[in-house]
Protein backbone atom coordinates (compact mmCIF):
# COMPACT_ATOMS: atom_id res chain seq x y z
CA UNK A 1 0.00 0.00 0.00
CA UNK A 2 0.64 3.84 -0.30
CA UNK A 3 2.00 4.09 3.44
CA UNK A 4 4.37 0.88 3.08
CA UNK A 5 6.05 2.40 -0.48
CA UNK A 6 6.55 5.42 1.52
CA UNK A 7 8.05 3.83 4.01
CA UNK A 8 10.73 1.89 2.09
CA UNK A 9 11.13 5.00 -0.31
CA UNK A 10 12.32 7.05 3.07
CA UNK A 11 14.09 4.04 4.25
CA UNK A 12 16.37 3.63 1.33
CA UNK A 13 16.42 7.36 1.78
CA UNK A 14 18.10 7.10 4.37
CA UNK A 15 20.98 4.62 4.12
CA UNK A 16 22.04 6.08 0.65
CA UNK A 17 22.49 8.95 2.41
CA UNK A 18 25.37 7.55 4.63
CA UNK A 19 26.60 4.44 2.22
CA UNK A 20 25.05 5.37 -1.66
CA UNK A 21 26.67 2.54 -2.95
CA UNK A 22 25.29 0.33 -0.69
CA UNK A 23 21.34 0.68 -2.00
CA UNK A 24 20.19 1.60 -5.24
CA UNK A 25 19.29 5.43 -5.29
CA UNK A 26 15.69 6.45 -4.53
CA UNK A 27 14.13 8.57 -6.96
CA UNK A 28 10.60 9.16 -6.27
CA UNK A 29 6.51 7.13 -4.66
CA UNK A 30 3.87 8.44 -5.14
CA UNK A 31 0.17 7.84 -6.19
CA UNK A 32 -1.16 7.70 -9.30
CA UNK A 33 -3.98 10.02 -10.34
CA UNK A 34 -5.70 8.05 -13.32
CA UNK A 35 -5.60 5.15 -11.12
CA UNK A 36 -6.65 5.47 -7.95
CA UNK A 37 -5.41 3.42 -4.90
CA UNK A 38 -2.65 2.54 -6.83
CA UNK A 39 0.75 3.56 -5.80
CA UNK A 40 4.37 3.41 -7.13
CA UNK A 41 8.31 3.26 -6.04
CA UNK A 42 10.94 3.56 -8.09
CA UNK A 43 14.88 3.62 -7.89
CA UNK A 44 17.81 3.13 -10.16
CA UNK A 45 17.90 -0.60 -11.28
CA UNK A 46 20.50 -3.07 -11.12
CA UNK A 47 21.60 -6.00 -12.90
CA UNK A 48 22.23 -8.10 -10.09
CA UNK A 49 24.76 -11.70 -9.91
CA UNK A 50 23.43 -14.39 -8.69
CA UNK A 51 26.13 -15.32 -6.25
CA UNK A 52 25.39 -13.97 -2.25
CA UNK A 53 27.76 -11.24 -1.15
CA UNK A 54 30.96 -12.10 0.05
CA UNK A 55 31.20 -11.71 4.21
CA UNK A 56 34.71 -9.47 4.56
CA UNK A 57 33.26 -6.99 2.19
CA UNK A 58 29.57 -6.71 3.23
CA UNK A 59 29.77 -6.44 6.61
CA UNK A 60 32.43 -3.92 6.46
CA UNK A 61 29.71 -1.68 4.61
CA UNK A 62 26.65 -3.05 7.30
CA UNK A 63 29.22 -1.92 10.19
CA UNK A 64 29.67 1.73 7.94
CA UNK A 65 26.09 2.41 8.19
CA UNK A 66 25.87 1.26 11.77
CA UNK A 67 28.49 3.51 12.78
CA UNK A 68 28.09 6.27 10.90
CA UNK A 69 24.19 6.93 11.10
CA UNK A 70 23.32 9.40 13.40
CA UNK A 71 19.55 9.45 15.00
CA UNK A 72 18.18 12.85 13.88
CA UNK A 73 16.84 13.48 17.99
CA UNK A 74 19.77 10.71 19.74
CA UNK A 75 16.38 8.21 19.98
CA UNK A 76 15.48 5.14 18.97
CA UNK A 77 12.73 4.81 15.93
CA UNK A 78 11.75 6.81 13.07
CA UNK A 79 10.14 9.39 11.28
CA UNK A 80 7.59 7.66 10.09
CA UNK A 81 6.09 3.96 9.73
CA UNK A 82 7.91 1.06 8.09
CA UNK A 83 6.74 -2.49 6.98
CA UNK A 84 8.95 -5.78 7.93
CA UNK A 85 6.82 -7.67 4.53
CA UNK A 86 3.07 -6.53 5.37
CA UNK A 87 3.50 -6.15 9.05
CA UNK A 88 3.79 -2.10 9.98
CA UNK A 89 6.36 -1.36 12.49
CA UNK A 90 5.86 0.40 15.62
CA UNK A 91 8.45 3.21 14.99
CA UNK A 92 7.84 6.12 17.37
CA UNK A 93 10.42 7.56 18.91
CA UNK A 94 11.87 6.71 22.69
CA UNK A 95 14.62 6.95 25.05
CA UNK A 96 15.62 3.48 25.66
CA UNK A 97 16.14 0.22 23.41
CA UNK A 98 14.64 -1.33 25.98
CA UNK A 99 11.22 0.44 26.05
CA UNK A 100 11.53 0.51 21.90
CA UNK A 101 11.46 -2.85 21.62
CA UNK A 102 9.08 -3.79 24.25
CA UNK A 103 6.50 -1.64 22.72
CA UNK A 104 7.54 -2.87 18.68
CA UNK A 105 7.05 -6.48 20.47
CA UNK A 106 3.90 -5.89 22.37
CA UNK A 107 2.66 -4.54 18.77
CA UNK A 108 3.92 -7.60 16.70
CA UNK A 109 1.82 -9.58 19.08
CA UNK A 110 -1.09 -7.62 18.70
CA UNK A 111 -1.14 -7.88 14.90
CA UNK A 112 -1.06 -11.43 15.05
CA UNK A 113 -3.97 -11.83 17.25
CA UNK A 114 -5.95 -9.49 15.67
CA UNK A 115 -5.53 -11.39 12.27
CA UNK A 116 -4.92 -15.07 13.63
CA UNK A 117 -7.34 -14.44 16.66
CA UNK A 118 -6.33 -15.79 20.80
CA UNK A 119 -3.75 -18.74 21.55
CA UNK A 120 -3.64 -19.57 24.63
CA UNK A 121 -0.20 -20.26 24.70
CA UNK A 122 1.04 -17.44 23.08
CA UNK A 123 -0.28 -15.38 26.23
CA UNK A 124 1.47 -17.32 28.55
CA UNK A 125 4.77 -16.53 26.72
CA UNK A 126 4.30 -13.09 25.89
CA UNK A 127 3.39 -12.24 29.57
CA UNK A 128 6.65 -13.68 30.20
CA UNK A 129 8.83 -12.26 27.11
CA UNK A 130 7.14 -8.53 28.92
CA UNK A 131 7.87 -8.81 32.33
CA UNK A 132 11.12 -10.91 32.46
CA UNK A 133 12.97 -11.77 29.04
CA UNK A 134 13.30 -8.34 27.62
CA UNK A 135 14.18 -6.35 30.48
CA UNK A 136 16.74 -9.02 31.61
CA UNK A 137 18.30 -9.25 28.31
CA UNK A 138 17.98 -5.61 27.14
CA UNK A 139 17.73 -3.22 30.32
CA UNK A 140 21.98 -4.49 31.30
CA UNK A 141 23.04 -2.51 27.87
CA UNK A 142 21.59 0.89 29.24
CA UNK A 143 22.51 -0.03 33.06
CA UNK A 144 25.06 1.99 34.82
CA UNK A 145 27.40 3.70 32.68
CA UNK A 146 26.47 1.14 29.92
CA UNK A 147 24.74 3.15 26.83
CA UNK A 148 23.62 2.20 23.51
CA UNK A 149 24.09 4.43 20.65
CA UNK A 150 21.10 4.29 18.17
CA UNK A 151 22.38 2.91 14.68
CA UNK A 152 20.48 2.95 11.17
CA UNK A 153 19.30 -0.43 10.71
CA UNK A 154 18.09 -2.31 7.53
CA UNK A 155 15.51 -3.81 9.31
CA UNK A 156 14.86 -7.14 7.20
CA UNK A 157 18.62 -8.14 5.98
CA UNK A 158 18.72 -11.39 4.72
CA UNK A 159 20.19 -13.10 1.45
CA UNK A 160 16.44 -12.43 -0.04
CA UNK A 161 17.14 -8.56 0.59
CA UNK A 162 21.25 -8.60 -0.24
CA UNK A 163 22.72 -9.28 -3.26
CA UNK A 164 26.06 -7.99 -5.87
CA UNK A 165 25.77 -5.22 -8.41
CA UNK A 166 26.97 -7.28 -11.75
CA UNK A 167 28.41 -4.60 -12.97
CA UNK A 168 31.09 -3.24 -9.75
CA UNK A 169 30.91 -6.67 -8.45
CA UNK A 170 29.87 -4.83 -4.80
CA UNK A 171 27.05 -5.81 -2.08
CA UNK A 172 23.69 -4.03 -2.86
CA UNK A 173 21.25 -4.13 0.04
CA UNK A 174 17.22 -3.51 -0.67
CA UNK A 175 13.21 -3.53 0.72
CA UNK A 176 14.57 -1.89 4.02
CA UNK A 177 12.04 -1.56 7.00
CA UNK A 178 14.53 0.75 8.68
CA UNK A 179 14.86 2.42 12.01
CA UNK A 180 17.23 3.71 14.67
CA UNK A 181 17.98 0.44 16.57
CA UNK A 182 20.85 -1.12 18.61
CA UNK A 183 23.16 -2.30 15.52
CA UNK A 184 22.84 -5.50 16.93
CA UNK A 185 19.26 -6.38 16.03
CA UNK A 186 20.02 -6.39 12.27
CA UNK A 187 21.80 -9.51 13.07
CA UNK A 188 18.85 -11.38 14.35
CA UNK A 189 17.68 -11.90 11.03
CA UNK A 190 21.28 -13.71 10.01
CA UNK A 191 20.51 -16.32 12.46
CA UNK A 192 18.07 -18.63 10.98
CA UNK A 193 19.68 -20.57 8.46
CA UNK A 194 16.86 -20.58 6.19
CA UNK A 195 18.19 -16.97 5.56
CA UNK A 196 21.17 -17.70 4.46
CA UNK A 197 24.24 -16.04 6.57
CA UNK A 198 26.48 -18.02 7.83
CA UNK A 199 28.70 -17.90 11.07
CA UNK A 200 31.48 -16.02 8.92
CA UNK A 201 29.34 -13.17 8.66
CA UNK A 202 29.13 -12.25 12.39
CA UNK A 203 32.78 -13.28 12.67
CA UNK A 204 33.37 -10.55 10.11
CA UNK A 205 30.99 -7.88 11.14
CA UNK A 206 32.29 -8.00 15.03
CA UNK A 207 35.87 -7.84 13.58
CA UNK A 208 34.68 -4.42 13.21
CA UNK A 209 32.46 -3.69 15.70
CA UNK A 210 32.44 -5.39 18.95
CA UNK A 211 29.91 -7.39 20.75
CA UNK A 212 28.24 -5.15 22.71
CA UNK A 213 28.81 -5.67 27.31
CA UNK A 214 27.48 -7.57 28.77
CA UNK A 215 28.51 -10.28 26.28
CA UNK A 216 27.61 -13.22 27.73
CA UNK A 217 24.31 -12.04 27.07
CA UNK A 218 24.94 -11.47 23.54
CA UNK A 219 23.85 -15.41 22.40
CA UNK A 220 20.53 -14.91 24.06
CA UNK A 221 20.29 -10.89 22.59
CA UNK A 222 20.33 -12.44 19.08
CA UNK A 223 18.08 -15.04 19.13
CA UNK A 224 15.55 -12.06 21.48
CA UNK A 225 16.16 -10.36 17.95
CA UNK A 226 15.73 -13.51 15.63
CA UNK A 227 11.62 -13.46 16.78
Amino acid sequence: GKEALRGEFESTLAIHSIIGSFTPKPNGWGSFKALPGVHYYFCRFYELAEHAPKPAEFCQMVAFLHSRSESPNGKFGFHLVTYNGDLPQENGYTDTWEEFFRIGFEHMIDMNIERGGVWAELEGLYTAMIVKVIPRLLRPMETGRRSIKPALVHGDLWCGNAAINSATGRPLIYDPASFYAHNEYELGNWRPERNGFTRSYFDAYHSIIPKTAPTEDYDDRIALYSM
